[in-house]
């Protein structure tokens, strides 16, 4: 199914950062499974989920809500991330990674929210 959404170079990242949140946290203790392993990520997918769902409403004020969101979520992940750089869950290295492409997304977000508003 071609959707708009996924013509979209932020969506793709977002994307990519589900599937480095995937294996970054399936070496977390088991222990975490239904807590902060699940938590983030729900987080991760939400940030891909809101921007499909934002592209898919009728309205550019639906779409900036949306966009909002994934920002949200966005910020919900690197608070999370944070916790797990505490408890030594993972690495400096891995803590980058994902650093840097939610970096590339928010600012890929804003610009977007900004093109809508405009």
């Amino acid at each position: 199914m071609e959707k708009p959404h996924k013509k979209l170079d932020v969506w793709k990242i977002s994307m990519e950062l589900v599937k480095l949140v995937y294996r970054i946290t399936s070496d977390f203790p088991e222990r975490e499974t239904y807590s902060l392993t699940n938590q983030i990520r729900r987080a991760a997918i939400s940030i891909p989920s809101n921007i499909a769902e934002g592209t898919a409403r009728q309205t550019k004020k639906e779409l900036v809500n949306f966009l909002h969101i994934a920002q949200g979520s966005l910020s919900e992940l690197d608070t999370q991330f944070d916790i797990a750089l505490s408890l030594k869950y993972l690495t400096e290295a891995e803590r980058n990674n994902v650093d840097d492409l939610m970096i590339r997304i928010d600012k890929m977000l804003t610009g977007l929210i900004r093109s809508k508003k405009a």
